[in-house]
């Protein structure tokens, strides 16, 4: 309630949704829904079924490394993630100053 407060006192709006709504969940719940039909629903980073939970963490440790060094994002020019970064650095290194 104080945080809510604060923040309504120096005019910010909270990011964060009220009971019942969805907007403070939708981004979680789609990753969460590319992982299970990309990491666990598939052989892909775990071969045979899941016997354990280190079978769920090794899978889940493939995902995310996929998903954040090698996965093709088509609104980013069918680059990675860090050929995106890469190239968004590059074009955005500004001039040395002169002193």
């Amino acid at each position: 309630m104080r945080f809510t407060e604060h923040l309504e006192i120096e005019g910010i709006r909270p990011s964060i949704g009220t009971v019942g709504d969805a907007y403070d969940n939708s981004l979680m719940e789609s990753i969460i829904g590319l992982f299970k039909t990309e990491c666990i629903r598939t052989d892909v980073f775990h071969e045979g079924p899941y016997r354990q939970l280190a079978d769920v963490e090794f899978a889940t440790a493939g995902w995310v490394d996929w998903w954040n060094n090698r996965r093709l994002h088509g609104a980013r020019g069918n680059l990675t993630p860090v050929e995106y970064e890469r190239a968004y650095y590059a074009a955005n290194v500004s001039e040395p100053q002169p002193v």
